[in-house]
């Protein structure tokens, strides 16, 4: 019997444009694994909502490779330990994957991966399924090369696969013991059928009202594609989404009502996706460490705990800050700019590092890619160097995304006394003290005043001798090499540090 090649899947749970998948079958029989690994659910940066996602994505491609004659193979353990026992079964000597730019645990994974791969003479072949690089020596051109690979017709499905002598194996309930409870009663479902579900829906009508309504968590949750946890796990492929949103856009040119514009804004947001990550795969350090040097020291490292945790759990007394973060709680799921505002409130009016408040939302996120997420964090807190900082004025977020207050009042029910004149500052209200002390905290911080002092800090900091030069060394790795109008580059040339780049 011919050896089969091991396909080890990890966050590409497709059939579908699968360009390893595809490389593989045509080397010979697959083995088609994915390792539930314990010791990653151990992690601080992930969660039951995730699991449950991940394990409804799961089955459902188990059942898709069923299909096609050879189920997924689900094994629970150490990964090394797993493929060296596929390995002695079944006599391999070659395994595919996709690359993938996960979290340190992953990376670190891997490279033991990879040791022990050359130590037993298993040639291991990475294969590319989106836009990010790997060892990417320059961002000069990475666009084009992009551009050009999402244009390229998708990688056909096999149409059957040789069965092999092998239990598939059930997906766990529970991927460890060391996963704590995690409740989230509005958690989106997870399963390629439900991804399509959402593209098609968001392409043909959802998506008209995306330009408009994306910035506000009550149109947001509509308007929104809806697709980033299954793009994160890779039910659909990145280029499967670019591909039917072009293709639309086309249909819609010209048909009004808005879609056309507001696909061309979501496939500029595709774009970024595979930007973002990028420079977690060029800097893996980014997860962890600032990437402006001088920032290191700018907030306690050591988080005041009480604030951390009154934000944490939605009960910072600023409402729209804490209906957000309770939305998030119960549904896995917030629009972008609300989570911007989130890391702003406590990056910069709660002084808090960027780390511990990058770590929380991780949890909350059922949707969390690592890439995208810590650049965020980092761009957000305003440890890049090159951003323009983003201090959100929580008030002002909630009169513009939330006029009438519906939002504050669903997640905050304990401002029901509250008369809706006050309902965005509830402090100001002069029955404040009286009616709603035993029911909602007073503001944790004053809003203005603390943003003024951060805006201080960072100022002087960015002043500092060399600060502009570490700024441009951090633009020449990490920004896009989008052209930048005549007036921007005079404005870089006079003060590079204070340029919004294009992260």
């Amino acid at each position: 019997m011919t050896a089969p090649i091991l396909l080890w899947f990890k966050r590409d749970l497709r059939v579908q444009d699968h360009p390893a998948l595809a490389h593989a079958a045509a080397l010979g029989p697959l083995l088609p694994l994915f390792v539930v690994e314990p010791e990653y659910w151990e992690l601080p940066d992930v969660s039951g909502r995730q699991w449950a996602f991940l394990a409804e994505t799961l089955t459902a491609l188990q059942a898709e490779l069923a299909a096609l004659g050879q189920p997924l193979v689900v094994r629970q353990g150490e990964a090394v330990a797993v493929l060296e026992r596929m390995r002695r079964r079944f006599g391999i000597t070659r395994m595919v994957s996709h690359e993938e730019t996960g979290n340190g645990w992953t990376y670190a994974r891997d490279r033991l991966v990879a040791a022990w791969a050359r130590a037993q003479g298993v040639r291991w072949e990475e294969v590319p399924q989106c836009g990010v690089v790997r060892r990417l020596p320059s961002r000069d051109g990475w666009q084009g090369r992009r551009d050009r690979f999402m244009a390229a017709a998708q990688v056909a499905t096999p149409e059957a696969l040789a069965p092999l002598e092998i239990a598939p194996g059930a997906v766990p309930a529970v991927p460890g013991p060391g996963l704590a409870p995690d409740p989230c009663p509005h958690r989106q479902r997870g399963g390629r059928a439900e991804a399509l579900a959402l593209m098609e829906s968001f392409l043909t009508e959802r998506g008209a009202g995306y330009r408009r309504a994306m910035s506000s968590p009550l149109g947001g949750e509509r308007a929104c594609s809806r697709l980033s946890p299954h793009l994160a796990l890779g039910a659909v492929s990145v280029r499967e989404v670019e591909q039917a949103t072009a293709a639309r856009r086309v249909e819609a040119r010209g048909a009004g009502g808005g879609l056309g514009a507001s696909l061309t804004s979501f496939d500029k947001r595709l774009a970024w996706r595979d930007h973002f990550i990028q420079k977690l795969e060029d800097e893996p350090a980014l997860e962890s460490r600032c990437l402006h040097p001088a920032t290191e020291g700018l907030r306690p490292r050591d988080p005041d705990t009480v604030l951390l945790a009154a934000w944490a759990a939605g009960e910072t007394g600023l409402p729209f800050v804490d209906a957000c973060m309770r939305y998030l709680r119960a549904t896995g799921w917030l629009n972008f700019r609300m989570r911007a505002m989130l890391v702003s409130v406590a990056t910069y009016h709660l002084w808090l590092d960027w780390r511990p408040v990058g770590m929380h939302l991780a949890r909350r996120f059922t949707d969390y890619e690592p890439g995208i997420h810590w650049s965020q964090c980092q761009m957000q807190a305003g440890t890049t160097g090159i951003n323009t900082m983003r201090v959100y004025n929580p008030v002002k977020q909630g009169l513009d995304q939330d006029p009438d207050g519906r939002f504050i009042r669903r997640w905050v029910p304990e401002l029901a006394p509250v008369p809706d004149a006050f309902l965005h500052r509830p402090w100001a209200w002069p029955e404040a003290r009286r009616r709603l002390a035993e029911r909602y905290p007073a503001p944790v911080v004053d809003p203005e005043t603390a943003a003024r002092a951060a805006r201080q800090a960072m100022g002087a900091l960015r002043k500092h001798p060399g600060f502009a030069d570490h700024a441009a060394e951090v633009a020449q790795k990490h920004a896009s090499r989008k052209r930048v109008p005549e007036r921007n580059r005079r404005r870089a040339a006079a003060n590079p540090a204070q340029l919004r780049f294009d992260l």
